[in-house]
């Protein structure tokens, strides 16, 4: 998710619903060669990165804090229901079990501030050995910057996060765009796929 209007997702759903799985995943999912294992998606609206991880195999716990989100997730056809588990949570409020990749595209900076380092450590934790975390940081230049409730962290603050993990992809985006609902924006990302050995 990229908005932060509870329970205005709609347009944001529509907008992407049908994109392709995010390039984090997919740089996390090469590292893993052919195993395939549990995943758990954090904010997983209707099922970008999902439905990719269920194609490739994997087993999957969606948590999204949206009714709407896993609607949408459970009414695509065709997916595999018996690999397929969701939660309607606030990802900060819930617990999931040990697994092989945790992904959050896009939806971590939607942890308040005070409760991100609890949810950071609760993801690393959660991480099997060799397991892996892929998703977005947004960064202290981002136009949103300030938002009440989100949280934005510089290059330092994301590299201290990191320093417990082999990091596999660190990529910084900063670029003038627009939101999934056309808003114009200027992005500042970091793009991470890091590993628990």
């Amino acid at each position: 998710m990229a908005e932060n209007e509870a329970g205005e997702f709609t347009p944001y759903y529509r907008a992407t619903a049908e994109r392709p799985p995010r390039p984090t995943l997919l740089a996390a999912l090469d590292r893993f060669g052919d195993k395939i294992g549990f995943a758990v998606d954090l904010g997983c609206g209707q099922g970008r990165d999902t439905v990719e991880l269920l194609r490739r195999g994997w087993r999957v716990l969606g948590i999204d804090a949206e009714k709407e989100a896993i609607a949408g997730l459970l009414a695509r056809p065709g997916l595999p229901l018996d690999r397929l588990e969701t939660r309607i949570a606030r990802f900060e409020d819930a617990d999931w079990p040990p697994a092989d990749l945790v992904v959050s595209s896009f939806a971590l900076p939607l942890c308040p501030p005070e409760r991100f380092p609890g949810l950071w450590r609760k993801i690393v934790a959660s991480l099997r050995p060799g397991g892996r975390f892929a998703g977005q940081f947004y960064g202290d230049r981002d136009s949103w910057a300030g938002r009440p409730g989100m949280t934005f962290l510089d290059r330092g603050a994301v590299e201290a996060l990191l320093s417990g993990l082999a990091v596999e992809m660190f990529e910084e985006e900063e670029r003038d765009a627009v939101t999934p609902r056309g808003q114009p924006k200027h992005w500042h990302i970091w793009h991470v796929v890091a590993r628990r050995d």
